[in-house]
């Protein structure tokens, strides 16, 4: 019988998962498909359902379901707990289980590349979906200093309650202080193919800064490129995405899917 997986979110055509997904899924022989779920909030009582029901073998969940989801699992684990962020769902002897796989997406992708984290200050921009586990994984490396702003303040404050040691920097002085960071990472739609951006840019960073943008639709947003540009160590969402989706695929199926030439050609291919 043929297992059937798919990501819900909304905006959610941008998606590469099921690129992703599919190609693994052919590598290994697993007889599976991968789809696109665009919904709402009131969808996810019925994508659990499904899973309960063994029509759907498992989710990923994106932005903006990540903790809207939580309600309609039976346990959150490891990571899921930690952040109050679920990016996967799966079913484990009739329970529904949260997990969540940014983290490691994000550790796997660029801070193990990254020196003396402990003497890094970092800057987390946004307080949404992804947040919390850009947070936790910088937590997870061993930088000491997090910051973090948001257009909505009581968001950040929201965050705080759960990372006491946050700095909450408000969103009025961005621009400013931005200078003052070794590692900024954009966990914002701002940039998003077909979407808003900053409203400035990034020009008095420090020289030795890193950027990580979690978006990788399109490859280079305006940021990236201008820090790219100027000579600035740069990261976008890919890399992220790919170990988060390895890992979400372990748990599933039960097999590490390698990260070879193939799936990164296919997946640049898609983003031209």
């Amino acid at each position: 019988m043929k297992k059937k997986f798919g990501i819900i979110g909304n905006p959610i055509k941008h998606s590469l998962s099921p690129v992703l997904h599919n190609y693994w899924f052919n590598k290994y022989g697993i007889n599976a498909s991968y789809s696109i779920i665009e919904g709402d909030d009131k969808d996810l009582k019925d994508i659990i359902k499904k899973i309960r029901n063994k029509e759907l073998t498992g989710v990923n969940v994106t932005l903006p379901f990540k903790q809207k989801i939580i309600n309609q699992t039976d346990i959150i684990i490891n990571d899921a707990k930690l952040t109050g962020s679920v990016n996967t769902i799966l079913l484990d002897n009739d329970k529904i289980i949260g997990e969540n796989t940014d983290v490691f997406g994000l550790q796997a992708a660029y801070l193990k590349e990254i020196d003396n984290c402990e003497s890094k200050n970092a800057l987390v921009i946004g307080a949404g979906g992804v947040s919390p586990s850009v947070i936790l994984s910088l937590q997870k490396s061993g930088v000491k200093k997090i910051s973090i702003t948001n257009r909505t303040n009581e968001k950040c404050i929201f965050l705080k309650k759960k990372f006491n040691y946050l700095n909450i920097i408000s969103w009025d002085d961005l621009e400013n202080q931005i200078k003052d960071f070794d590692i900024i990472i954009n966990a914002t739609s701002l940039g998003l193919k077909d979407g808003e951006d900053f409203n400035f840019n990034f020009s008095n960073t420090k020289v030795n800064v890193i950027y990580i943008d979690t978006i990788y639709n399109p490859l280079e947003t305006k940021t990236y490129s201008f820090l790219k540009e100027e000579g600035k160590k740069v990261f976008n969402g890919l890399d992220m995405f790919i170990y988060q989706g390895q890992k979400s695929f372990y748990l599933w199926n039960k097999i590490n899917p390698e990260i070879d030439n193939g799936i990164i050609e296919l997946l640049n291919s898609k983003l031209k």
